[in-house]
């Protein structure tokens, strides 16, 4: 079983790295991606976990871009975790979540009449720089203050779009981020096209450099899983897929491998990786 899309503590996730490796092998899942939102900080914990269980690992993200202000969701695979210049990038990203959630906040505060601690809230992130705060956080503070049931609520009645708290995210152009993860020697793929509905940029990030589309997604019925694999073809693009586990009861699947990538599916990534390199390795020893 291949997951490709899966998130721990380091950003939205419930799981710490050791406790998702062993969901997973609980699970059956074989070759398990992990995916935090604009954060690479729980790759190495992830990967040490996998090679003592006997679980291929592959090392990812999930990038916020936007887009005429609505989110595109991007995952990265197969990325230099050490790159320098992704890194300061993330880092960018992750301070603008912690201004935008503080900005939420302030906004409960003075529409709703909310008060939450924002230091008590965001105070993962400051303690460590790699965590990459969120909306889920503000949702999981509702809950515990009893302004609402669960976090879909709190989404539902105060942060999501049109809600009266909620705060338009500022980030990248999704070109901008198909070209750093190229950059930090990633695979790019558009993630749940049928939450974000950006269906008609999707050529657009194509000719950005876009390698494929996740079809496969907890949140994609089948209609719509076959929608996006005749449109991978058609545009000569590879998918990939995943369960997008947070290990939330209110914020997707209960257990990874939930959805998982076809093998054979994987298999063209791999193919497609290899060629890639022997390209980059071709043109290196003819410039040099």
């Amino acid at each position: 079983m291949i997951d490709l899309h899966t998130h721990t503590t380091a950003s939205d996730g419930r799981c710490a790295p050791a406790e998702l490796v062993a969901r997973a092998v609980a699970a059956g899942v074989t070759t398990l991606g992990i995916t935090d939102h604009d954060t690479v900080a729980a790759c190495d914990e992830v990967a040490a976990a996998c090679s003592s269980a006997g679980l291929e690992c592959v090392p990812g993200i999930e990038v916020t871009a936007v887009l005429a202000s609505a989110d595109v969701h991007v995952l990265g695979y197969f990325i230099d975790t050490a790159s320098v210049r992704f890194l300061d990038f993330l880092a960018e990203q992750r301070r603008r979540r912690l201004d935008r959630v503080a900005e939420i906040v302030e906004r409960l505060h003075s529409r709703c009449g909310i008060s939450l601690d924002l230091q008590a809230i965001v105070q993962p992130g400051v303690n460590d720089g790699g965590k990459a705060a969120g909306r889920p956080w503000i949702a999981r503070a509702l809950v515990e203050a009893g302004h609402a049931a669960s976090t879909d609520e709190a989404f539902d009645r105060w942060l999501g779009r049109g809600r009266p708290a909620f705060v338009p995210r500022i980030g990248a152009d999704p070109s901008e981020v198909i070209a750093r993860i190229h950059a930090a020697d990633g695979f790019v793929s558009l993630a749940h096209p049928g939450l974000t509905r950006v269906d008609d940029a999707i050529p657009d990030f194509a000719a950005a450099g876009l390698d494929a589309i996740e079809a496969y997604h907890s949140r994609h019925d089948s209609e719509t899983t076959a929608r996006y694999l005749d449109m991978a073809r058609r545009m000569g693009l590879l998918v990939t897929g995943g369960s997008d586990f947070h290990g939330d009861p209110s914020h997707g699947p209960t257990a990874p491998g939930v959805v998982t990538l076809p093998p054979d599916e994987f298999a063209r990534i791999q193919a497609r990786r290899r060629a890639t390199s022997r390209a980059m390795a071709s043109g290196s020893a003819t410039s040099s």
